[in-house]
């Protein structure tokens, strides 16, 4: 006899398990991860994940450093807000 449903996308090797919660927050990762992403240098879409933590653009070249699962995290963006308000008030 068949099946009434068919497992598709990401999470379709691991069934029932897990729970339906981390199973739609195992696909978000994934789906974030192999995502392309625009170049801070050239602008143009072409950046993938190489590891974790690591990003290359394919028509530049620049290899930069990152979030494991998307180039730019919400900390960094803080962090460097904080750096260029440090660097414009003390000159």
């Amino acid at each position: 006899m068949g099946r009434n449903t068919k497992k598709v996308g990401p999470s379709r090797g691991l069934g029932t398990r897990y729970g339906a919660t981390l199973r739609k927050r195992y696909v978000k990762v994934l789906k974030e991860v192999n995502q392309t992403y625009k170049c801070p240098q050239c602008v143009s879409e072409a950046v993938r994940r190489e590891s974790v933590g690591v990003w290359h653009c394919k028509k530049c070249g620049l290899t930069f450093s990152g979030g494991a699962y998307t180039p730019v995290t919400k900390l960094g963006v803080v962090a460097k807000r904080q750096v260029k308000s440090l660097s414009s008030s003390e000159s």
